[in-house]
């Protein structure tokens, strides 16, 4: 980029999942466009997870439906680095134009004039629509509660890499989705003492009579539900794609000498306070695994399908001590825990958007990622138009709405009335300038 203002008719702000998707349906529409992105193509899932991570959906679920993984059995779940890869090679396949290395501080409307005015680190942009793909996790949220101890390392489950960036000792991790379970049974692994907080979580099947759990969400139609269920913001999934896809466990956690707590309450003196709901959540997330199960079964009776009864899947472990006696408190110094890993997910930051899109709380206003404020979009959203949004997949169709619903206003503002026509023929109406 230049010095000079660049003028775009699409302004298309990140590079990930959603701002790929969102550029290849722009490019299949004839939308001129561009994409700007910080850092590199899909950095998030280069430097922003942990080193084994996975993707928690199996191959030939978790992508784009123009190109498969060509070095991952279908079955089978890509590491995140090859994932990156993954969405690069799909930019490059469609001549993506996506500029690295610059950074989006400011949009503003323009007053007086249609569009935008766009500052970045390379120069000002004008674009007449600014899609804003930069997805759900850009601020990693540690609670207030967290204590000031400079005895203890605290990091955000966004900062975790591996075991031996943490001092020696025990650790507590608080958060028991999908990440949190992750660190947490990878640091066991490991041979680290370990306790984790447990707090409300659905507990899906990884697969079950042959079949994944991203499978059976499909045909039960799960994935296209349009809201969240009422009480259920707060409730993590714990799935993951680890060790070749296992189900989350958390009672055989417990057996392998794990210590599962309830939901983290204070901190005080070294001393950290436990919510005594350990039991409720565990019987909830079993309530989950089992309703899916049934499911699936119904499902399986009702279309005759030829798939082998699976009834182990219905067997558990018998409660741990820990789930049976709970620790009310832990003296942190006592337990040698030396490390805290906060897996408490993340807020959005759209400091940088100045528009009138966004509730009082600074969440995005939108229907299905066409917002409040006439010309900006949002893209990569958890339920942006449906369960499956968060998804690599679900994304690509949410990116293919908005995109439609860009050409449609084109078309609009491309049209030109009798007195105009017949003061300046136009020989192309489907396209306007930016």
């Amino acid at each position: 980029m230049t010095t000079e203002t660049i003028k775009t008719d699409t302004l298309v702000v990140g590079a990930g999942q959603a701002g790929v998707a969102m550029s290849e349906h722009l490019g299949k529409l004839g939308v001129p466009h561009l994409v700007l992105e910080r850092s590199r193509i899909a950095e998030r899932w280069r430097t922003g997870r942990w080193d084994s991570l996975v993707a928690n959906g199996p191959a030939w679920h978790d992508r784009f439906p123009g190109m498969e993984f060509d070095d991952v059995d279908p079955d089978g779940f890509a590491h995140k680095d090859r994932v990156a890869d993954y969405f690069e090679a799909y930019a490059k396949k469609f001549n993506a134009p996506i500029r690295t290395g610059v950074e989006v501080k400011r949009v503003v409307r323009n007053v007086g004039r249609p569009g935008f005015t766009v500052e970045t680190s390379e120069g000002v942009i004008e674009a007449a629509r600014v899609v804003a793909a930069t997805g759900p996790f850009q601020r990693p949220v540690i609670p207030p509660i967290a204590p000031q101890d400079a005895r203890l390392l605290q990091i955000h489950s966004a900062d975790y890499r591996n075991p031996q960036q943490l001092p020696d000792g025990a650790v507590l991790v608080v958060g028991a989705g999908s990440s949190g379970v992750q660190i947490a049974d990878e640091l066991q692994r490991s041979g680290r003492q370990v306790f984790l907080s447990v707090g409300a979580h659905d507990r899906p099947p990884r697969a079950y009579r042959n079949r994944d759990f991203c499978w059976w969400l499909g045909v039960l139609g799960e994935w296209d539900q349009a809201a969240m269920k009422p009480g259920r913001e707060h409730v993590t999934i714990a799935v993951s794609g680890a060790h070749g896809g296992r189900t989350i466990d958390f009672r055989g956690l417990a057996h392998r000498g794990m210590t599962l707590v309830g939901v983290t309450e204070s901190f005080k003196d070294g001393v950290v306070t436990f919510r005594q709901d350990l039991a409720d959540n565990l019987k909830r997330g079993d309530e989950n695994y089992l309703a899916l199960l049934d499911a699936a079964d119904a499902y399986i009776e009702r279309n005759g399908l030829d798939l082998p009864p699976e009834p182990e899947a219905r067997e558990s472990y018998p409660d741990p001590e820990c789930v049976k006696q709970p620790l009310a408190d832990l003296d942190l110094a006592a337990a040698g825990v030396t490390s805290i890993i906060w897996a408490t997910g993340f807020a959005v930051d759209y400091s940088w958007l100045k528009v009138a899109a966004f509730d009082d709380q600074g969440k995005p206003q939108h229907q299905r990622g066409v917002s409040s404020e006439p010309g900006v979009y949002f893209l990569g959203l958890p339920w942006q138009s449906r369960r499956g949004s968060s998804f690599i997949w679900g994304v690509w169709h949410d990116a293919k709405h908005v995109a439609d619903h860009i050409a449609t206003q084109r078309k609009y503002l491309a049209y030109r009335d009798a007195d105009q026509r017949a003061a300046a023929p136009r020989k192309n109406t489907d396209t306007v300038d930016a």
